[in-house]
């Protein structure tokens, strides 16, 4: 009797797992996801990958200095993607510094972990091309680390703030010093916010206006490919990036159609996800009898929901382990 009961819950559980995540949406979902990583904030990306001098402009206003030959700038190449590290960053070394920035048009307080692993990645890398041996007696010099995101979300957020690795440390709240530290300077590039630095940056304060151009145009209610459309016409009549838009015109309305479709499209199943989440969660609890565990999985559920991390949810609901791996990150 118990081993049909058993039987009967996972059946049911079975069933609702593939009415969220059946063979088409499930394609639907990787899909979306994999057009995302790909899609997310590639504006920016592409502009400074097509115009080292303004890359080096870039790296000029953060640093106060003033290098002129943009050929000093070493690309730092990993799995063939020219300036990429992992997705969506732009990598390089310059007198010394290696320097990744990301841009994010969220908020995310990981960031530090993710540069934890971009760093490791890139060392690995430089020391394999320089031939060095990490188990010898000579002392490795590496570039210093520079890790920047530039943010241009519609989050309210101050001009720079610093993320750090240790804030995702356990027993920090005890006063216990951790051995390994990185640090993340975020800052708003936001039309209107850290003047300074988008006044010695031109590409990178034309790009804050472009973003602004847009966003006014879309709150207007125009249909996203004409508010896009029209918002690429203005800036070329206003010489905000004019060349790079003439000549890459088809190019960016691509990228900023797809982002704003993956967008909503995420918007959308992450409501629908959620309730569909809350009440699976409620369900299973009822009928195990465990409603503590019940608002648990809910709890899981928001969290990975806000991270987009819909491929592990996929996992959690499915493998008790991975689960509870997820309950102990969250600390639920």
């Amino acid at each position: 009797m118990q081993k049909q009961d058993k039987r009967s819950r996972q059946n049911r559980a079975e069933k609702r797992k593939n009415k969220r995540f059946g063979i088409n949406s499930r394609f639907m979902w990787r899909n979306r996801r994999g057009i995302h990583r790909q899609a997310k904030d590639r504006f920016f990306r592409f502009l400074f990958e097509k115009d080292r001098e303004a890359l080096l402009q870039l790296y000029n206003a953060l640093n106060g200095t003033d290098y002129q030959d943009a050929l000093q700038l070493q690309v730092v190449t990993i799995e063939s993607a020219v300036y990429i590290v992992m997705k969506n960053d732009l990598a390089f070394v310059l007198a010394g510094t290696l320097s990744l920035y990301e841009h994010q048009s969220t908020y995310n307080p990981n960031m530090p972990v993710r540069f934890l692993i971009y760093l490791a990645k890139e060392y690995q890398k430089l020391i394999e091309q320089a031939q060095e041996s990490i188990y010898g007696t000579k002392q490795i010099i590496l570039p210093m680390p520079q890790c920047v995101v530039f943010y241009n979300g519609e989050r309210m957020m101050a001009d720079e703030e610093t993320l750090r690795l240790s804030d995702s440390f356990m027993r920090r709240d005890q006063g216990v010093e951790a051995d390994v530290e990185l640090k993340v300077r975020m800052l708003n590039i936001n039309y209107g916010h850290n003047k300074e630095l988008l006044d010695r940056c031109r590409v990178l304060r034309e790009y804050a206006l472009f973003v602004d151009i847009t966003r006014k145009r879309l709150a207007e209610g125009q249909e996203p490919k004409a508010a896009l459309e029209d918002a690429v016409s203005e800036c070329i009549e206003r010489d905000i990036l004019a060349g790079f838009l003439k000549k890459y015109r088809a190019e960016v309305l691509g990228m900023l159609l797809e982002e704003f479709d993956v967008k909503k499209y995420e918007r959308s199943l992450r409501e629908e996800g959620r309730e569909e989440g809350r009440e699976e969660g409620r369900e299973e609890g009822r009928e195990e009898g465990r409603e503590e565990e019940s608002e648990r999985y809910c709890k899981l559920i928001e969290r990975l929901f806000e991270q987009h991390r819909g491929e592990e949810l996929k996992c959690a609901a499915s493998d008790p382990e991975f689960r509870k791996r997820l309950f102990q990150e969250f600390h639920l």
